[in-house]
């Protein structure tokens, strides 16, 4: 259950973040694709209100098209107005229902999306360094949810602010969040990193 508070806490900090937002800053474009930032936080609390079945339903029905599958369930999750999206997303803080047991994944889901929306807005909140260690080190393993294991392939990545450490090749060091969202496909966290491998994750970053 470790891993569980830790994906309530982080979904308990972005709702607290989320508060502050004005109409403007909810419509605001995200760091996920061509999502909005209500729209993200939509898709969060889809993903913390279907278990395994209903995914597979929902995939199903959308012809294993991940796209469509997505903009439903957000749709299905999205309120009439952002304040009414975030009492949704407040329902689900401390939801166990994920589509598998795969609990890092959904800790890096939270994790990820949370800094799609702050660094647009320049919310300056990082979680836990033991938390993204976590997903850090899950996204290095495998791709699951993002192509991050793609991503690093041939590189050696360190954290300069905890333990995470991996692979072999140019060197990319910077923070653990940084190095994670990179990871993740998020481009712009590029610019935090240093090292003769930036380059190249940027490069693969900015097509993932």
């Amino acid at each position: 259950m470790t891993l569980w508070a830790a994906v309530h806490a982080e979904r308990r900090a972005l709702a607290d973040d989320l508060e502050q937002l004005d109409r403007e800053q909810w419509a605001q474009q995200s760091l996920c694709g061509r999502w909005t930032v209500e729209e993200v936080v939509a898709h969060l609390t889809a993903a913390a209100s279907i278990g395994r079945l209903r995914w597979l339903a929902s995939m199903v029905g959308a012809r294993f098209d991940p796209s469509l599958h997505n903009q439903r369930r957000m749709a299905e999750h999205r309120g009439a107005d952002p304040d009414q999206t975030l009492q949704q997303f407040r329902r689900v803080v401390t939801s166990t229902t994920a589509p598998s047991g795969h609990v890092p994944a959904w800790l890096g889901e939270v994790v990820v999306h949370a800094q799609d929306i702050r660094h647009p807005l320049g919310v300056e909140r990082a979680p836990a360094i033991d938390r993204v260690t976590e997903v850090a080190d899950f996204f290095a393993r495998r791709d699951f949810t993002v192509n991050s294991h793609k991503a690093i392939k041939g590189l050696r990545l360190e954290a300069v602010d905890g333990p995470f450490a991996t692979g072999d090749g140019p060197l990319v060091t910077g923070t653990t969040i940084a190095l994670t969202m990179a990871m993740a496909g998020r481009a712009p966290y590029c610019d935090e990193l240093a090292g003769e491998g930036v380059a190249t994750l940027r490069g693969r970053s900015m097509t993932a």
